[in-house]
Order: structure tokens, then sequence, then C-alpha cells
């Protein structure tokens, strides 16, 4: 009997504590999201899975590697626990993400345009007021947050998973889990989020408004704006300069036009694999004992704030520059100053249709969405100065 005792002792079923199947049914509930919404499966997918996989009773796929008192391996630890600390404890992974956004990315837009830069720099506001506000709330005792917390929870108003995450891994690493999941939950929800806030700050002529032709941007000008904009940002902002180095390398890769086969790699073998185990190492950290906490829920609600504030705020730059400008902006692409890319920019783009089926404003809108881009890494490189 005593066998029989030892081996329900050491079954799943023996160890399951109530977190973990709560835990447990948020990863179907991601699966579902990706799977049956479309909501970023490409995450999602590999976040929901590594939520199942983590919450194992007894799996032990987090467990650190341990080692004698004469530092002789014993026991090897957990592929979720590599997986996480080669590739997001190190930074390495978000970067390789960023370098492969920056190969899928044209710069044309926003060159042509360069008035979009406001609007993703304004768009960046709800990064600092979310600082604000959870700083305050831990300030009031009411969540347990410190401002390291507040300044990783804030670059949720980016709408720029990987920053959020290189950004947490930094300054709040046990609060990863929920803040990467809130980062991608909205990139994924911009269809949802941010067509309300719009509508209630433009009317329905401002929606309509066509916009001029973009002009021809040369070759010379992409090539030689990823150097100049990496320089800029190194020498003032050092601390921005590994994320932007990796987006600014990926794009001189694209637009050079002698490396078409490490371009393509980066734009597509190396940004999958990378994918992948980044989603699994986030999904390494939502344990029920990391997750399941008031913390969490207050992340979420001050992602949406952040990114509602994000949006609204690049829509009124937009009406604030239209003020002094002889050519009107569009203040539809304003909510693209947030860095989904391109969700916002479609949606932008879709919303200038539904108001006037020949106002095309893709293009348009690229120009803030990417400008947004730069500017969250920008953010991050001032958290990361003033609190790493």
């Amino acid at each position: 009997m005593r066998g029989l005792d030892d081996l329900w002792l050491a079954s799943g079923l023996a160890q399951t504590q109530p977190g973990q199947l709560v835990m447990v049914a948020v990863g179907f509930v991601l699966l579902y999201l990706a799977i049956r919404k479309g909501f970023e499966p490409l995450l999602l997918v590999p976040i929901g899975f590594g939520t199942l996989l983590i919450n194992i009773p007894g799996a032990g796929f987090d467990l650190p590697p341990v080692y004698n008192a004469l530092g002789e391996l014993e026991s090897p630890g957990g592929l979720l626990y590599y997986i996480y600390e080669a590739g997001i404890a190190t930074g390495v992974a978000p970067l390789l993400i960023f370098m492969g956004v920056g190969a899928m990315t044209d710069f044309g837009p926003l060159l042509a345009n360069p008035r979009t830069l406001f609007l993703g720099a304004a768009a960046q506001f709800g990064i600092f007021a979310t600082v604000l506000g959870a700083a305050a709330l831990g300030a009031a005792g009411i969540l347990d947050f410190d401002i390291r917390d507040a300044a990783a929870i804030g670059i949720i108003g980016g709408a720029d998973g990987p920053t959020a995450i290189f950004v947490a891994s930094r300054l709040s690493p046990e609060l990863l889990g929920a803040i990467a999941v809130a980062a991608y939950s909205y990139m994924a929800m911009v269809p949802i989020i941010q067509p309300p806030i719009i509508r209630a700050l433009t009317t329905a002529e401002e929606r309509g408004r066509r916009m001029e032709q973009l002009r021809a941007v040369s070759r010379r000008e992409k090539i030689v704006f990823p150097l100049v904009l990496l320089m800029l940002v190194a020498f003032f902002v050092p601390a921005a300069a590994p994320l932007l180095g990796m987006f600014c390398f990926g794009n001189l890769m694209r637009e050079c036009g002698v490396v078409e086969r490490l371009s393509d790699t980066t734009q597509n073998a190396l940004i999958n694999a990378v994918t992948i185990f980044l989603g699994l190492g986030v999904g390494s950290k939502m344990s029920a004992d990391k997750f399941l906490n008031p913390e969490t829920l207050g992340i979420l609600v001050l992602g949406v704030v952040a990114f509602g504030i994000g949006t609204a705020s690049g829509v009124l730059m937009a009406k604030l520059l239209n003020r002094f400008s002889s050519h009107p902006i569009n203040p539809l692409i304003g909510s693209a100053g947030v860095s989904a890319v391109p969700m916002a920019a479609r949606v932008s783009s879709k919303m200038g249709l539904e108001a006037n089926p020949h106002n095309h404003l893709l293009m348009h809108a690229m120009g803030p969405n990417v400008a947004g881009v730069i500017g969250s890494a920008v953010a991050a490189g001032v958290m990361l100065s003033l609190l790493a």
C-alpha cells in the first residue's frame, strides 16, 4: 500500500492547487482568443501553451539546475527555466524581435511626412501618465507597486510587446507575465479599443478628410535615416541604443540592397523562431503564485488606461498641428502613433474609408505608426536610464 500512496503523492492530481487550475483555465482562454478570435496568435499561442506547461503540478518546467557543494550538476533545470534565462532575462529575445521588426519596416511614409514624428511622440504620453498613476497607487498603499514597477507597467501604453518585455525583465521581472499578457492582449484588441476613443474626439468631417499623396522617398534617404537615428539616440539616450540599434540594423539590411538573404532570414525564419521561444518564456512567468494577486488586476486596468491615453494623445496632437499647418492632417492617423504595427495603421485606414470611400490613409498612418515604435524605444531608454 505504501507504494500506491507514494505513487499517488507523486501524481499531478495530488499536488494540484486551486490557483493552478485557474491558471490552466487562463491558458485555455489565451489559446481560444488566439485560435478562434485571431488575437495576436503568433504570441498568444506560445504564451497560452507555456501557461499550461508551467502550471502542471510536479512537472518542474521552471526549476533551476541543482549543484552539489563541489559545483557538480546534480539535477538539470527545466526547459522553460532555460528558455526564460537565455532569451528574456538576458534581453536577447526582445532585441532579436526588434531586429526582425526593423527588417519589415518601411521608413518611407515617415520620411515623406516628418510631421508625423510629433504624432508618434505624443502617443507616448500614455506611458508617462500611467507611470505616475501606478506610482500614486503604490504610494497610497492601494497596490504594492514601487517606482520600478510603475515604469515597467507604463510601457504597456506604448503598445509594443517586445519593449514592454525588455523593460519589465530589467525593472520588474516578477511582473513580467502580467505585463506581457496585457501588452499583447491590448495590441490584439486595437480594433476594439481605439474606435470609440477616436469617434469621441473627432467629427465625421475630420475623419473623412483626404490627405495629399506622399512624395517619393529616395533609396539614399532610407539608407541614411536608420544610421542617423541610431547615432542621435545612442548619444542622447544610450539606454535606448540596444532596442533602437537592433531595429535600425534590421532596417538597414532591408534598405541597403546588398544582403537580401540576411534580410529575408531576419524577416522570416529568425523572427519566427525567436517568437516561439519568447512566447514560451513569457508563459513560464504565468504560474499561479506569480499571477494570481491584486497587482495583476491593477496591471490589466492600468494597461488599458495607458493605451487609451496614448491613442487620445495622438489624435489630439494631430488636431493641434492642423491649427498651424496649411496642409491639414486627418486626425485618424494620430491614433496610429501607438506602436502596434501595423494594426493601429489599419484601424485608421478602415475608419477613414468608412467616413469617405475615397479616403485612403494606410500609408499616411504608417508614418506615425513607425514613429511610435521609435518613441516607445526612447521612452524605455529614459526609464532604464533613470531606474535600472
